[in-house]
């Protein structure tokens, strides 16, 4: 990865990555609202949403917590930066867990109890798919020879031939790295399954508005990640990677419509339990090959 490469990844990730977000929460909710039996509102709604937040005054409870909410935007945006510029997948996994933890201790700056309690559970979600994020990077090493993403696209043949269990597992925590049903614990982008926000009860105005965006930075990344897995060196590969990821996302919508939220206990447990089977196995697999 040159510093070229990571400049230009890192604007266009910047620019687009925002408007492609926007549009897959506007679809989001379109489709949710058509497994309903709704209409739902127009496909820009997240965009409305995020112009009327940047307009309110901000309250904040500690004058910190805006700029915790802003580093851990920056981080996604690094994060993703260094993912599409082709740089290390190790790399993009410890920026992403940096931002979340800025974001954690944004809710805790408030001293809130409700924001306490979902950074409690944002931590605990933390902890369940953190495992399967760090063996997904060293299963690519493994297949590849190379942490870095560049790699997938000079192989012959996609890498999920090779990691089809770690494919599988990784399509379980990215329920929660969307923060869909049933394991949206810390906080939910639907009204009806949470009145009080979680870790974003405290957060206002721009400083909501900035959480928004950072998770329209971060869902398009997570879709990167699956793409990763069905790209090769023919050219053939980007309509299939298209295709993939929007399969993906919206069997994700379809899980969030159709599971109530579970306990913190059950996501820790099958989370750990599917991910360190299937990813263990498949590299059980790879190391006898």
């Amino acid at each position: 990865m040159s510093l070229l490469s990571f400049a230009a990844a890192l604007v266009g990730f910047g620019v687009l990555a925002p408007v492609l977000g926007c549009l897959l929460s506007g679809a989001d909710r379109i489709v949710s609202a058509r497994m309903q039996g709704r209409v739902g509102p127009p496909l820009l709604q997240p965009l409305h949403d995020v112009r009327k937040l940047l307009a309110k005054d901000v309250r904040p409870v500690n004058s910190f917590q805006g700029f915790y909410v802003l580093l851990a935007l920056l981080f996604s945006l690094l994060a993703g930066a260094f993912f599409f510029a082709g740089g290390s997948l190790l790399l993009v996994v410890f920026v992403l867990t940096l931002s979340t933890l800025f974001f954690v201790v944004a809710a805790y700056s408030t001293r809130s109890p409700f924001a306490e309690i979902g950074a409690e559970r944002e931590i605990i979600q933390v902890a369940s798919y953190e495992p399967m994020v760090i063996l997904f990077a060293v299963s690519f090493f493994i297949a590849t020879g190379s942490f870095d993403v560049s790699v997938a696209l000079a192989r012959e043949v996609p890498v999920i031939a090779q990691l089809p269990l770690v494919f599988c597992a990784l399509l379980f925590i990215l329920t929660i790295k969307l923060r869909k049903s049933p394991f949206d614990l810390s906080y939910s982008h639907h009204a009806h399954q949470e009145l009080v926000k979680g870790i974003t009860t405290e957060m206002s105005g721009r400083t909501l508005a900035l959480v928004e965006v950072m998770h329209w930075y971060e869902n398009v990344l997570f879709l990167g990640w699956v793409a990763l897995f069905v790209v090769w060196s023919s050219w053939i590969a980007v309509p299939v990677a298209l295709a993939a990821v929007l399969a993906v996302y919206f069997f994700e919508v379809l899980i969030d419509n159709n599971f109530a939220r579970v306990k913190w206990q059950s996501m820790f447990k099958w989370s750990w339990a599917v991910t360190l089977v299937l990813c263990l196995a498949n590299i059980l697999v790879l190391s006898f090959l």
